[in-house]
């Protein structure tokens, strides 16, 4: 299981990935505990699931154990389809491997964009979410933030997001899910669900940045709404709070050129431009892709604004508005402090190579 921050309430625990930080076996066990445990019920929405011989025989066998005692077990994934798509491309999940599950498993085509999930809810109370897809790459070479969330409140929010999809099989339909607050033991956990409430979502990113008073941390493989980027600028500019973070400097610079090739969105390359070389964001030099390199993308999806935490599946992307999507809200000192401190490891660990934003 994940770790409890110290100083927070136990029905949250947290696990962050760093590139080399943690071999694909020890997460696949990880993974596996939190299965092991489950008594009557496993909803599995996971964007990405390719896994090696080894870690598929471990996770793979929890999966069936859990089955074989009579689990109810679902299994959602993400499918290409024929639209154009942001970088980098989606995955192929091991379709044989999820199929050799023997559990009901059904394939999401994204449209307009992906099923880009990455959670798990267990019997109906506990929720295993954050930005790690189950592969051995983002088990090694990623930086990723796992959480588990102890709430039969919030899993039931969870339970609705993953039934709409199931009945419906498309992304456009799904993430009707209102983002109601709940309780997780002492900490107020709001959920968000993205196509249903994707602009809503960036609004609300945005709206908090603004009214930030001491500091704004964030994590993020690329930064491309339009309402968050321009929010960011502005406070940039004014210098009227500490800023800064971590991003994927390969991933920026594939986003602007699609925006040079698109044309229409060209306009927010200033506003990058001013957010990454006025506040002190480094960016990690990822491999490009290509089916066979290795995934090694600066990966973790976190923003913290002073005592606020945000952080799930949801890149501060446009096209995460329309993807399937999820983010939770936490209102933490504890946590923010926690999620502040990983970021500013990964920012130093990346500034040797400033980021740069082509004109």
């Amino acid at each position: 299981m994940p770790a409890p921050v110290a100083g927070m309430s136990p029905s949250i625990r947290i696990r962050t990935l760093t590139d080399g930080g943690q071999q694909p076996l020890e997460i696949a066990h990880l993974v596996a505990e939190f299965i092991d445990a489950a008594q009557r019920s496993l909803d599995l929405a996971q964007y990405d699931f390719n896994l090696g011989p080894e870690t598929a025989e471990i996770v793979g066998g929890a999966i069936r154990g859990a089955h074989a005692r009579g689990v109810a077990v679902r299994v959602i994934y993400n499918v290409d389809h024929a639209n154009p798509i942001p970088v980098p491309p989606p995955p192929e999940p091991d379709v044989a491997l999820i199929e050799s599950l023997g559990v009901p498993a059904k394939a999401i085509a994204g449209v307009p964009d992906l099923m880009h999930h990455k959670f798990v809810v267990r019997d109906g109370a506990t929720v295993w979410t954050g930005s790690m897809n189950w592969t051995d790459d983002s088990w090694s070479r990623q930086e990723n933030v796992v959480l588990t969330v102890e709430s039969e409140e919030l899993a039931g929010l969870f339970t609705a997001d993953f039934d709409g999809l199931w009945k419906e099989g498309n992304v456009e339909t799904s993430g009707r899910v209102p983002p109601k607050r709940v309780r997780a033991g002492e900490v107020l956990v709001r959920p968000w669900f993205t196509p249903g409430y994707g602009e809503d979502m960036s609004q609300r990113i945005a709206r908090t940045i603004a009214r930030a008073k001491r500091r704004v941390r964030i994590c993020s493989p690329v930064i491309s709404a339009s309402a968050i980027l321009s929010v960011l600028a502005q406070v940039v500019s004014e210098r009227s709070v500490d800023i800064g973070g971590c991003v994927d400097a390969t991933q920026v610079a594939e986003v602007i050129h699609q925006w040079r090739e698109n044309g229409n969105v060209e306009w927010k390359s200033p506003l990058l431009r001013t957010t990454l070389t006025r506040a002190p964001f480094s960016g990690k030099r990822s491999t490009p892709y290509t089916p066979d390199s290795v995934h090694d993308y600066m990966h973790a999806k976190v923003t913290v604004v002073d005592d606020l935490v945000l952080t799930g599946s949801y890149n501060l992307s446009h096209s995460g508005e329309e993807n399937a999507e999820n983010l939770l809200e936490l209102r933490s000192p504890a946590l923010a402090d926690f999620f502040a401190g990983f970021i500013e490891q990964l920012y130093a660990r990346y500034a040797v190579d400033p980021v740069t934003v082509p004109k």
